[in-house]
């Protein structure tokens, strides 16, 4: 159990926390929301003593392991896979240093005999003789092969260091979990396998993550930041974020209709409670559901921008004709031999092991880049607005934000520009800022704001969620599902993939399945799926 006791944590003049209090207690997952810049992983790093505290303090019941998902990738670099893996139970790993260099030693003396019975009784009690298979077994499940048990980490990529920094923090079996956004380049198995991992953890696990469908996976209660405090809530995302919103519109709305309201929040609380993600957990959670009181959810501060696609005209029927398309990169075949036909209304999620292939074809879509053999043909009345995964380049400017959408608009109005920038949460003074001072969320915003000039009848969105906030993805989720038009798109987001597109194409080197009028978790669940993969050459989704 972790118990913060009036915690404040100011840096200058800016105070992040203000006398926070709360506990997070054995056998819940708790998901650490807030919006950017509120001090999610600041808060995980005090809970850890990584940051020390302005005032308060942070209780750890005694003896009680505490295990964090490494953010640095090079930390590691010398170790070999296995090693690393092992480090992250500090005891254990402590105890086998000692024990070899005990052994190792040329002039063992009786006093090296009473330290060696000393800490083999420990390195029992610590499971040690099964540390390296249960490590190995750890690897396997995130998705790292047995060849490279022994490699040293400095050559591994950066995806791959991930995953074994991921395994590190869940070996042996810690008391105290804590994930700053775990699901950072993991494929949707290994997603699946950590949300089942999570949701038979019997300890205590603190996560943050813009995920929406994992926080509702593995989530039994949601800690919210928020004016500068802490609020616990029972229940995962979706239900916080439901019930804050009912509440919010409570307040806002005439007296006559808060009855009607509360009806609607408790009639969800019941429905809630009947399906708890975590079937060991549903009689706890329903009795503190059962004691929940709508004046216990407060409604959130946080703001939502308003994204909205409209298209200036309908495209025909014929979008997109790709006919034996083919693009190699630094000698590697990305893609190899694509016939695809995009129709009208089609909203198109494309995904696969690797990001590379996905953001090469949207390129040579838009004409950045060449294929190597092949060719693209748009439609005639088709109008394209395009999202690149990188964006930098669009920022190198010295200029004010409003004049940077000036740019990508005929109607150069003040007003009507500011509008837009208002609807993407910049307001006032902020209209000014320079451009090449943004930070990345802020950046996403102004090119989706970019889009929704265009007035598009097709949008080319290549990982649109990357840096954005829960807020700003809700928002662009429900922007898309309005939007009348054509979507191609990537994502890693599961919740966006499954509302959104209504057909799927995987692409390899090797070839690529298509699926028409299939959402993403059908296509999931679809063991023809599994064979078509086997059949162009691959073990599965996995790198």
């Amino acid at each position: 159990m972790i118990t913060v006791n009036n915690v404040s944590l100011q840096f200058g003049k800016r105070k992040l926390f203000s006398k926070v209090n709360c506990t997070f207690s054995q056998g819940n997952c708790y998901g650490l929301i807030g919006a950017n810049g509120s001090g999610k992983s600041t808060f995980l790093k005090i809970l850890s003593g990584d940051v020390e505290t302005s005032s308060g303090e942070v209780s750890i019941t005694p003896g009680k392991r505490v295990a964090v998902l490494n953010q640095d990738q090079f930390a590691f670099d010398e170790y070999t896979v296995l090693h690393t893996v092992i480090m992250g139970h500090r005891r254990l790993h402590d105890i086998m240093t000692e024990k070899d260099a005990l052994y190792e030693k040329g002039d063992f003396s009786h006093d090296d005999g009473m330290r060696i019975a000393e800490i083999e009784g420990e390195f029992v009690e610590l499971d040690g003789w099964n540390a390296e298979a249960g490590a190995a077994k750890l690897l396997s499940n995130v998705g790292i092969s047995q060849e490279l048990l022994d490699v040293e980490m400095r050559q591994l990529e950066g995806w791959q260091k991930v995953r074994v920094l991921l395994a590190q923090a869940l070996f042996g079996n810690p008391d105290i979990l804590l994930l700053d956004e775990p699901t950072n380049h993991l494929d949707v198995e290994t997603c699946v396998w950590l949300e089942g991992f999570l949701c038979n953890f019997k300890n205590t696990a603190i996560v943050v993550s813009h995920d929406r469908h994992f926080l509702d996976k593995v989530c039994t209660h949601i800690a919210d930041i928020d004016y500068g405090k802490i609020q616990l809530y029972a229940g995962n995302y979706t239900f916080w974020m439901q019930s804050s919103q009912l509440v919010l519109e409570q307040r806002n709305q005439a007296n006559k209709k808060i009855m009607e309201k509360r009806k609607e929040l408790e009639a969800f609380i019941a429905r809630f409670s009947a399906n708890a993600s975590k079937a060991r957990q549903a009689t706890s959670r329903k009795k503190s559901l059962e004691k929940l009181k709508l004046e216990d959810v407060k409604p959130s501060s946080r703001k939502y921008p308003y994204i909205n696609f409209e298209q200036e005209r309908d495209a025909g029927n014929s979008i997109l004709s790709i006919e034996n398309l083919s693009k190699s990169r630094d000698g590697q075949v990305v893609f190899k031999d694509l016939n695809i036909r995009i129709e009208k209304g089609d909203k198109v999620a494309f995904v696969g092991q690797n990001d590379l292939v996905k953001t090469t074809l949207f390129q040579v879509l838009m004409g950045e880049i060449k294929p190597d053999a092949g060719k693209v043909a748009w439609g005639v009345s088709t109008k394209k607005a395009y999202y690149p995964k990188d964006n930098t380049g669009y920022f190198d400017a010295n200029i004010d934000l409003i004049d940077w959408l000036m740019q990508y608009t005929e109607n150069t109005e003040e007003a009507f520009v500011r509008g837009f920038l208002g609807r993407m949460l910049f307001s006032g003074d902020e209209a000014f800022k320079k451009v090449n001072v943004l930070s990345g969320g802020e950046k996403v915003r102004c090119m989706l704001a970019r889009m929704m000039l265009v007035q598009a009848n097709v949008l080319i969105l290549d990982e649109p969620t990357n840096h954005l906030d829960l807020e700003a993805i809700t928002a662009l989720n429900e922007g898309l599902n309005r939007y009348k038009g054509t979507i191609l798109f990537s994502s890693h987001d599961h919740q966006l993939l499954q509302t959104v597109a209504n057909r799927i194409i995987e692409i390899t080197p090797y070839g690529y399945i298509d699926r028409v009028n299939t959402t993403h978790d059908e296509y999931l669940s679809d063991k023809n799926i599994e064979e078509r993969r086997h059949r162009l050459g691959q073990p599965g989704t996995r790198p």
